[in-house]
């Protein structure tokens, strides 16, 4: 029997091979990410001095609440689907095909809502539509559109 005091050696972790791994990896991860990259597209938008129109455009105004109800030139429309609102715009417009959708949404109005109108006014025949905002208030304070 051996009773004398030896000296144990310490178990020794060997690192390459999980450096190695973490390498591949590394590199796996570093081939198959595909980067996009916004900001690469520069943009020139045209400039333009728009006058006033000599002539104004037949408008009518489709007012969108929160809540989904329409307004067609300030007279309230209660729960009306698609095609009722397509007979009011096409009454609305007397049959002129240059007559301007003008869409003032209400911020919190649903997407659906506001579809429902631009669905109704491509059945009606009216294909000029804009929409209404209002300026945010620091380019109200600047002066600036």
């Amino acid at each position: 029997m051996n009773f004398r005091p030896g000296t144990r050696d310490e178990p020794e972790i060997n690192l390459i091979p999980f450096i190695d791994i973490l390498l591949v990896v590394l590199i796996f991860l570093m081939l198959t990410t595909t980067y996009s990259k916004f900001t690469e597209l520069q943009v020139n938008l045209p400039v333009a001095d728009a006058q006033a129109p000599k002539q104004n455009p037949r408008e009518v105004v489709v007012a969108v609440g929160a809540d989904g109800r329409y307004s067609i030139n300030r007279q309230v429309l209660e729960g009306v689907g698609v095609d009722a609102l397509t007979r009011v715009l096409s009454l609305a417009a007397q049959d002129s095909r240059d007559t301007v959708i003008v869409i003032s949404a209400d911020a919190a109005a649903t997407h659906q809502s506001v579809i429902n109108v631009m669905d109704a006014a491509r059945r009606a025949g009216l294909v000029q539509i804009t929409f209404a905002t209002q300026q945010s208030g620091a380019s109200a304070a600047r002066g600036k559109p």
